[in-house]
């Protein structure tokens, strides 16, 4: 089915569009474009969403927003959720028993979508692994199509896509909660604690995650993390191939590391693809991130193409981003590190110990594994936001902590900056590694990671 005729075959109902934000916004113009009824829902005031509220309006959208946003949901034969917001609301469920369907762009997108889609979820690392399969995908020859969590919704854009074109998406346990569809390679980097502060509990995000694969055929890839005890446990519910990534092990069907060396086994074979040490992006998590891509992309790409992206390939922007040198203390943005576990993966890619700065909004993830991996890996440590005082606890009650640890707290972020600034001296790194959310004093990890590369470049 292609996406115009989804569309006319929803003309005649009244369609509800819950969430005006990115992934909605061209949704609700196409929808408004072909000739469709919409009314668009947010929790947002009119002045929070400005002009677009205003361009929406005079294309013929009907608004409803502010507190009570979810009670204008009535009639609505179909609801559209933005992934941010619970499929379980008392309000969904109510549209539900009367007979509403009740979907997602995302959703959507699968049904209408012309092309292969490989598709990656995880706890970390699902930005970096989805921009090196398109890049390498991309240095292939192919048509490649990048969106879904990385930023741009493509579903309305699926009517230009060909048969040939190759569709990557990164997804979000948020996005998976209510998806029956998988691509057809899926990719799992690895399952820490993450967002508990939103799903009910560790055993309903391991639920959301594995929907990337649930719905596969027997035709299907998915590349599994066979490190990471969950996503290895995932196996015997695959439906189709199974192939592994590890930096630990070797895999009879997959790509591994050992020696220094990355490896293909495959069909009883092996063979050398690279050394590790020629990747350019530095960290042992870089390494499993080139493993699952590759892994994902075998059959497709040549090993000459998938080395001379991981010998070039520098990264993604806020992702242990290099921002400048100052007097022998070199700046280092990793801003996208929202988790404990994503943190300590950046602390683990440097050789010396750096001066960290972390904190923000908490996500329920405990942070006493971070006190450990703080006090081995850094040198001093700099916390801001929310969570500054339950690190610096976790620190404080670290079987490692010595007397003297160099910990400074600051209420402002820039000031943390500054802080971090002047305790470095030449040969120093300082690393902004939060650990959490950034909801308490920015829009999202970007603008924390873009004020930060600001500071920094004007010292």
């Amino acid at each position: 089915m292609k996406l115009s005729e989804y569309i006319d075959s929803i003309k005649d109902k009244k369609i509800a569009v819950v969430g005006i934000g990115v992934s909605n916004i061209p949704l609700i113009e196409r929808l408004l474009d072909s000739g469709c009824g919409v009314i668009a829902c947010d929790k947002s005031d009119r002045a929070a969403l400005g002009e677009t509220a205003e361009r929406l309006e005079r294309l013929g959208a009907k608004l409803f927003l502010g507190a009570d946003y979810l009670k204008h949901l009535d009639g609505a034969d179909i609801i559209f959720r933005t992934p941010g917001i619970r499929p379980d609301l008392p309000e969904f469920e109510a549209a539900r028993e009367r007979g509403c369907e009740i979907t997602s762009e995302m959703e959507v997108f699968f049904k209408v979508c012309p092309c292969r889609i490989i598709a990656i979820t995880g706890s970390d690392g699902k930005t970096t692994t989805t921009t090196i399969i398109a890049e390498l995908l991309k240095a292939e020859g192919f048509t490649v199509h990048l969106g879904g969590n990385i930023g741009k919704p493509l579903l309305c854009e699926a009517d230009d896509m060909k048969a040939s074109d190759i569709a990557v998406l990164e997804l979000s346990s948020f996005q998976l909660m209510t998806m029956k569809s998988s691509p057809d390679i899926a990719v799992v980097t690895n399952l820490a604690p993450n967002h508990l502060d939103v799903h009910r509990d560790m055993g309903e995000y391991v639920a959301a995650k594995k929907n990337i694969f649930l719905h596969q055929s027997e035709n299907g890839r998915v590349i599994l993390n066979l490190d990471n005890a969950i996503t290895a446990s995932f196996a015997p519910e695959a439906r189709g191939e199974v192939c592994y990534f590890s930096r630990k092990s070797a895999v009879t069907d997959g790509f591994y590391c050992m020696g220094g060396v990355i490896y293909d086994a495959h069909d009883g074979e092996l063979d050398d693809v690279m050394n590790a040490s020629e990747i350019f992006i530095p960290g042992d998590h870089n390494i499993e991130n080139f493993l699952a891509a590759f892994a994902a992309v075998r059959g497709l790409v040549s090993r000459e193409t998938m080395r001379s992206i991981a010998v070039t390939f520098d990264g993604v922007e806020h992702r242990i981003e290099f921002v400048r040198e100052l007097d022998g203390v070199k700046y280092y943005n990793d801003s996208i590190a929202s988790s404990p576990s994503r943190t300590i993966a950046g602390l683990k890619a440097f050789k010396q110990k750096v001066i960290l700065i972390a904190g923000g909004k908490d996500k329920g993830v405990p942070f006493d594994e971070l006190g450990a991996e703080i006090l081995m890996r850094a040198k001093a440590l700099v916390l801001t936001g929310l969570t500054a005082e339950k690190i610096k606890t976790a620190v404080l009650n670290a079987p490692n902590y010595r007397d003297g640890y160099p910990i400074i707290v600051k209420d402002d972020f820039r000031g943390a900056v500054l802080a971090a600034s002047e305790m470095a001296s030449e040969g120093d790194i300082v690393l902004l590694s939060p650990a959490c959310t950034s909801f308490d004093k920015f829009k999202n990890f970007a603008e924390r990671g873009k004020l930060f590369k600001e500071i920094v470049n004007s010292l």
